[in-house]
């Protein structure tokens, strides 16, 4: 009886791995990204935590997201008991999905257009205020994202050999939020908990803000641990979260210069930055893995 996590980016793993292993619990990783799944056979007995990023075709791994529904749905049909199921693994993989049911709950985000396929982006973009920004719906760690202050600048950025289609064919075109403060706000969440908040600097880190040591920044950490925050939002983003069976994630949000508070990304498989850990009055992997642990005690009682 152990805890699977399920992902396809080992680099993201030691953090969590010295959190289960300090708190006795087995556990292993798996990979996904090709390989066969026997539906004939029943899954292992175990806790089951789905971690698969939404940027995992930007790792050589273009596969593992259809993997991944393929295990979850697997996995459903045998009851195991799945941390951030097939559900959530929905909402991580479109940015649409997210702002939607956001919106649908309460929550502010930016004003969004989705295009589908690349003819209409142009016109669309013609549509919005400038600035105005263009990011793929299924993305992450801020890649593909860019700010432009004309249509005409998007017309060469489309016609550049840099530019890449977004990988489901959606491009999402955003009013660009001037911030209050030039930092993020990213709220992490751990079953039905708020963990704490962190800032990150987003002068010196752009739109590439993942707080992970692998992803590495030069110049010192983006990220820092916003003290003392409390704020109705959280109260929402549990809300939100336990009406979408969303048990661990980190939501980012944007305090804007004309003072409203827009949320942007709901990161399901979140991950922490050392530098905040160590300060941090709880720790979020260490949450993880109580709450993991807890689940595992549950399933042996059953």
């Amino acid at each position: 009886m152990r805890v699977h996590v399920i992902h396809e980016n080992p680099d993201w793993y030691p953090p969590f791995a010295a959190a289960f292993d300090a708190a006795g619990i087995e556990h292993e990783q798996w990979l996904l990204g090709a390989g066969p799944l026997d539906l004939a056979e029943a899954p292992p007995p175990g806790v089951f935590w789905s971690r698969m990023s939404a940027s995992a075709h930007t790792r050589g791994h273009p596969l593992a997201k259809e993997h991944t529904r393929a295990v979850l749905s697997w996995l459903r049909a045998h009851r195991r008991r799945v941390v951030n199921g097939r559900r959530v693994l929905e909402l991580e993989m479109s940015k649409v999905d997210q702002l939607a049911t956001l919106r649908a709950a309460g929550i502010e985000v930016p004003r969004t257009v989705a295009v589908v396929g690349p003819d209409d982006l142009l016109a669309a973009a013609g549509k919005l205020p400038t600035p105005f920004v263009l990011k793929p719906n299924q993305g992450g760690k801020g890649l593909g994202v860019h700010r432009f202050d004309s249509v005409d600048a998007l017309a060469e950025h489309l016609a550049s050999p840099g530019y890449q289609q977004p990988v489901d064919g959606i491009t999402l075109l955003q009013e660009y939020l001037p911030a209050a403060r030039p930092f993020i706000t990213r709220v992490e969440i751990v079953a039905g908990e708020f963990v704490y908040a962190i800032a990150a600097d987003t002068a010196r880190g752009g739109f590439e803000l993942c707080p992970a040591d692998a992803c590495g920044t030069d110049g010192g950490s983006l990220f820092s641990l916003r003290e003392g925050f409390d704020h109705p939002i959280i109260g929402q983003y549990l809300d939100y979260a336990a009406k979408h069976g969303i048990e661990v994630a980190g939501f980012e949000f944007i305090e804007t210069a004309d003072g409203r508070l827009v949320t942007y990304d709901v990161n399901t498989n979140t991950n922490y930055n050392a530098g905040v850990e160590a300060v941090a009055p709880r720790s979020g992997p260490g949450a993880i893995a109580a709450f993991l642990g807890r689940l595992l005690d549950e399933e042996r009682a059953r």
